[in-house]
């Protein structure tokens, strides 16, 4: 059964799910579809032809679904799709998408979004990610699984975040950054690995130990083509992330490597 407080306004063409908890001076227009178990604190607002999974919870002042910031957005009838189990903190904002790209931003699930965390236009958001207070996304941003931002950082538009990579906080990233890699400062640079949230994931030291080296030789020794020749055979899991993370196609560059 669900619990809607009498002070929300829904759509009369939105679609709730069961066992939905919608609180005070919550509005969900028309568009919206929310999934089973989601929990909408007060004063929650949601619009656009957003997609809402299962078990997810938004604390007050969230807007989601709601018009890209982007000038060149003419009203294209684009979409915000959300997985399932995350969390958004109090004021965190999600963007549908334009025509400029897909026409769609994707939230995965199990992330946590804290407090002001904004994802722009057409970004692409994995799974287990952790977006901390004020940090912010410009628009077609890529984050991988397991990413860390860390607060009030900033992420240029169309950069990529690799698999499990720590943003240090108050760090502006104009560059990609490459799997399981720290970055740090204004403009954001490689400072080294992520070794703490690899031994976290379970990963062996001697592991951790080859791919740390194999992000010296690729930054300090050759070319980048010719130090991904040395690797391109190995068997460490890292080492083929960072190579098929490498091989897409980029935009921006690569986060310089400032250790």
């Amino acid at each position: 059964m669900n619990k809607i407080h009498n002070t929300a306004i829904i759509g009369k063409n939105a679609v709730i799910g069961s066992n939905v908890e919608i609180g005070p001076y919550c509005v969900v227009e028309e568009g919206v579809k929310i999934g089973n178990d989601n929990i909408l604190h007060s004063s929650v607002f949601m619009t656009g032809e957003s997609d809402i999974g299962e078990g997810n919870i938004f604390f007050p002042f969230c807007s989601i679904g709601s018009n890209p910031q982007d000038l060149k957005y003419q009203g294209e009838k684009s979409r915000l799709i959300i997985g399932n189990n995350n969390i958004f903190r109090e004021y965190c904002t999600a963007n549908t998408g334009t025509a400029g790209d897909n026409m769609i931003t994707i939230v995965g699930s199990s992330s946590l979004f804290m407090m002001g965390a904004h994802i722009a236009h057409d970004c692409i958001i994995g799974d287990n990610v952790i977006m901390a207070n004020q940090a912010t996304l410009g628009g077609h941003v890529h984050v991988d699984n397991s990413a860390v931002l860390g607060g009030l950082s900033a992420v240029h538009q169309f950069c990529r975040i690799g698999k499990l990579a720590m943003i240090g906080g108050l760090s502006a990233v104009e560059n990609d950054v490459i799997p399981f890699g720290l970055a740090l400062g204004n403009r954001a640079k490689i400072t080294g690995v992520n070794i703490v949230g690899l031994k976290r994931a379970n990963y062996s030291k001697n592991i951790i130990r080859e791919y740390s080296n194999s992000i010296d030789k690729i930054f300090t020794g050759g070319t980048i083509e010719s130090e991904k020749e040395k690797i391109k055979t190995s068997n460490n899991d890292l080492i083929k992330e960072l190579l098929i993370f490498l091989d897409k196609n980029s935009s921006r560059g690569l986060c310089k490597y400032g250790k």
